[in-house]
C-alpha cells in the first residue's frame, strides 16, 4: 500500500476552516478506525469535555465518526501494547490541542512514534494540531513553560517524527501568525520574535524553522513526496531569521522544505498553485468574533438597502457559525462578542419589522399620483384655490411637489 499523509494543522483544527481538510484527508485514509488522541489535554480538568466537542464535530461537521483511545498518563504492560496496536491498526489518528511537552512525557519511551509511523506508511493519515504539530520536529518549543511560567527559552526534544516521516529535519511551529498578545508580540506560538531568535542559535545541526499559520494545514503526501499549504495562512521556512513562505493554494515537493532560498535548485520544485483566493472563493472567516463581524456588516448593509431577506439570511449565518465553532477549544471571549451581536441584529429587526423596510415612498405612491392628477386639473381649470390646498396638504403630510415642464414630480422630505 501507498504511504498516507501527515497533516499539520497551526490551529483551528475543530473548527469551520478546516473541515474540507479534515474531509480529503480522511477520505483519502479510506474505511477504517479513526482515533482521537487525547494526551496533550490529558492532564486538564475539561479533558471529557474537549473529547466530547471534538467527536461532535468531527461526527457533524467532517462527516466522520472517531473512536476516543484514552491515554492521559503515562501506561504499560497490557494497556500499552492495546494503545499501540490500536494506533497502528488504525486508518487515521488525531491529536491537538494541550502541552506539547506534556504529551512528550507521556509517550517518552513507549514507542508511540513508532506506531504512528507505521500507521502513516500503511496509507493512513496522521494529522497533529496545535499542541501536538509542536511534538512532532527535532526540537519542540515548551509553550506554557516559557509563555506562561517564565521559563528560560529552551527547547525541548520532539519525537523527530517530521524528519522519519517526511526527511525534515526542523521544529515545527504552529501558530505562527498569532495576534492574541495585542501590545505584546504572540507570534510564532507566543514565543515573540525575539525569543524566536534567541532559539534558533541552539537548534540542532541541520535543523531550521518551519511554521504554519493558524486555520492553516500544511498537507505531506508522503508517498509523492509534496506538500501542499491549505486553509486561511501561509507555512513559512525560516533558516536564521530569514524567512520565505509558501501561500495557501500551493504545492510543492516536500525537499524544498528544506532549502534556505527560493532561488536555490531545491527550491524550485513548485509542483502546482491554485488560483489566488481573490480569484476564487472568499477566505473563511478565521475565528467566531471575525464570522460575527463579517454577518454584522452585512445585516447593516441589507437594512440600509431595506432588504428584509438579506438581513434575515445575516441572522441565519451568525446564528449557524455559533453552531459551527462550538468545538474550536481556543480560549477566547468570541462566544461572547458573536452571541452580543447576534442579539443586537434580532432586536434591530424587530424594529425593522414594526416601521417597515418597503420603499414608504412606493407605497404611497398611488394615492400620491391621484392627488397630483387631481390637483393638475384643478390648476386647468384655473382653481387655484384647490391646487394650493392639495399641495399644501401633501406637504404636510411629507411629500415634496415640485412643478416643471414635463409636470409635477414628487418625492419623500428626508
Amino acid at each position: 500500500m501507498n504511504a498516507g499523509r501527515l497533516v499539520i494543522m497551526g490551529s483551528g483544527e475543530t473548527a469551520p476552516t478546516m473541515v474540507e481538510v479534515h474531509r480529503s484527508t480522511l477520505r483519502a485514509a479510506g474505511d477504517g478506525p479513526s482515533l482521537l488522541l487525547d494526551t496533550p489535554y490529558g492532564f486538564q480538568e475539561n479533558a471529557d469535555d474537549i473529547t466530547e466537542k471534538a467527536l461532535t464535530y468531527f461526527s457533524r461537521n467532517v462527516g466522520r465518526t472517531l473512536t476516543p483511545l484514552p491515554w492521559r498518563h503515562r501506561i504499560e504492560g497490557t494497556e500499552l501494547d492495546r494503545a499501540l496496536a490500536a494506533v497502528r491498526g488504525a486508518r487515521s489518528v488525531f491529536a491537538g490541542p494541550g502541552s506539547p511537552t506534556y504529551a512528550l512525557r507521556v509517550w517518552a519511551g513507549t514507542g508511540f512514534d513508532d506506531a504512528v509511523a507505521a500507521l502513516a506508511a500503511s496509507g493512513g493519515t496522521v494529522t497533529f494540531a496545535s499542541a501536538a504539530a509542536l511534538t512532532i520536529g527535532v526540537v519542540t518549543v515548551p509553550v506554557y513553560e516559557i509563555y506562561k511560567s517564565g521559563a528560560d527559552p529552551a527547547w525541548a526534544q520532539g519525537t523527530n517524527l517530521l524528519e522519519r516521516l517526511t526527511g525534515l529535519r526542523a521544529a515545527l511551529i504552529p501558530h505562527y501568525d498569532n495576534t492574541e498578545g495585542g501590545t505584546h508580540s504572540t507570534n510564532f506560538c507566543y514565543l515573540g520574535e525575539r525569543r524566536l531568535r534567541f532559539l534558533e542559535g541552539s537548534l540542532p545541526e541541520g535543523a531550521h524553522v518551519i511554521g504554519v499559520d493558524e486555520h492553516t494545514a500544511l498537507v505531506f503526501d508522503l508517498g509523492a513526496g509534496t506538500a501542499q499549504v491549505l486553509g486561511n495562512g501561509r507555512v513559512t521556512v525560516r533558516h536564521d531569521g530569514e524567512s520565505r513562505v509558501l501561500t495557501s493554494g500551493t504545492t510543492v515537493e516536500t525537499a524544498s522544505l528544506a532549502a534556505r532560498e527560493s532561488g536555490s535548485a531545491s527550491a524550485r520544485v513548485r509542483v502546482s498553485a491554485s488560483p489566488s483566493r481573490a480569484e476564487s472563493e472568499p477566505t473563511l472567516a478565521s475565528s467566531l468574533r471575525d464570522a460575527a463581524d463579517r454577518a454584522r456588516v452585512a445585516f447593516d448593509k441589507a437594512l440600509g438597502d431595506r432588504d428584509a431577506d438579506a438581513a434575515a439570511a445575516a441572522v441565519l449565518e451568525l446564528e449557524q457559525a455559533i453552531s459551527d465553532w462550538t468545538a474550536d477549544t481556543l480560549q477566547s471571549d468570541d462566544a461572547d462578542h458573536a452571541r452580543r451581536t447576534l442579539r443586537g441584529m434580532v432586536l434591530e429587526l424587530a424594529t425593522a419589522a414594526g416601521e417597515g423596510l418597503g420603499d414608504p415612498a412606493a407605497r404611497i405612491a398611488p394615492l400620491v399620483e391621484a392627488l397630483i392628477e387631481r390637483r393638475a386639473a384643478a390648476r386647468a381649470a384655473k382653481d387655484f384655490a384647490t391646487s394650493d390646498a392639495l399641495r399644501d396638504k401633501l406637504a404636510e403630510a411629507g411629500v415634496e411637489v415640485r412643478d416643471g415642464a414635463q409636470g409635477a414630480e414628487w418625492s419623500l422630505k428626508a
